[in-house]
């Protein structure tokens, strides 16, 4: 069973235009509300993937019903800690005409200790029948840096995969995870080293293996995926397709990385099916709604180099 983990939901209003213009009025040709954030999103990918999967989050305030009957609807296995502050809410704008992606992001509102404790206790109790962890999102306002670090240690043999960044994801490098997949731009942040050109790069990235993750991958939208371990490193190029909406395709990836991981694909092929995972993403308009047939042909089309 693979548990994936994470703090920081949000109840996703997508708001379809067909111009997009700063400063005026703007009127949409369609809205749609969904239960998003990158933990939601990967849960969610994971279960249409095929995978035996239990996504554990900490949520509240008035969307909580709403996001509980959406993902009931899908099938999605949760398991929720409810919290006394209120689920964020973020807004996407999609521009029709001009190809546009703009995201209006909610942080997440400080959680109350006992709450963090409650969600600590959960994820120990799950962690202890799953064969792989995926813990991503940002920590809410006021959280320890250290607290995902803290997780993986009440889970010492279970190999994780971690998309977060910033001093959580430092933190979290003591524990040894198995793989971390931070964006070039997150990566660049978190290390405060260049990556402008790709020597520098795998130099940052190479940084976090040093400090004790087994794996690094680093993704940049359409651009080349990028990973290291401490003596290999590859390179692909995701499949063009065409994108109707982006937002969620990074948990995506990360969903089918830990759905490849489980089922013990080489490093090569969980890569591929990653980069499709995340692309078949991009060709929807609600986030992690995956067709595992369209994702294993996408998968066929992508190439895998080492460097």
């Amino acid at each position: 069973m693979i548990l994936a983990a994470g703090l920081t939901p949000a109840w996703q209003q997508i708001v379809l235009l067909d111009a997009f213009h700063p400063g005026e009025v703007n009127r949409a040709r369609e809205v749609h509300w969904c239960a998003s954030g990158k933990v939601l999103n990967a849960g969610a990918a994971l279960h249409h993937l095929g995978a035996e999967s239990l996504t554990l989050s900490l949520a509240g305030g008035q969307h909580l019903p709403a996001m509980e009957r959406e993902l009931a609807a899908l099938g999605v296995p949760r398991r929720w800690i409810e919290s006394r502050a209120a689920t964020r809410v973020c807004t996407t704008i999609l521009d029709a005409g001009g190809g546009s992606t703009t995201e209006l992001v909610e942080n997440a509102r400080p959680v109350a200790a006992v709450e963090l404790a409650a969600f600590r206790a959960a994820f120990a109790e799950e962690a202890a029948r799953a064969g792989l962890l995926l813990l991503t999102g940002s920590l809410p306002e006021g959280t320890p840096p250290t607290y995902y670090r803290d997780l993986l240690r009440d889970a010492p043999n279970v190999p994780a995969i971690l998309d977060v960044r910033g001093p959580e994801l430092l933190a979290a490098l003591e524990a040894k995870p198995f793989l971390v997949k931070p964006n070039r731009e997150e990566l660049a942040r978190t290390v405060a080293l260049p990556t402008g050109i790709d020597a520098e790069l795998l130099c940052a990235m190479r940084a976090l293996n040093a400090r004790g993750a087994e794996w690094v991958v680093v993704t940049q939208g359409r651009h080349a995926v990028w990973a290291t371990s401490a003596d290999a490193a590859y390179r692909l190029q995701p499949p063009a397709v065409q994108v109707v909406n982006p937002i969620g395709c990074g948990d995506c990836f990360a969903a089918g990385l830990a759905w490849a991981v489980q089922r013990g694909e080489t490093a090569f092929d969980a890569l591929r099916f990653a980069a499709a995972a995340a692309a078949e993403n991009a060709m929807q308009l609600l986030p992690a709604r995956l067709d595992p047939a369209r994702v294993r042909e996408l998968a066929g089309r992508i190439a895998v180099e080492r460097v």
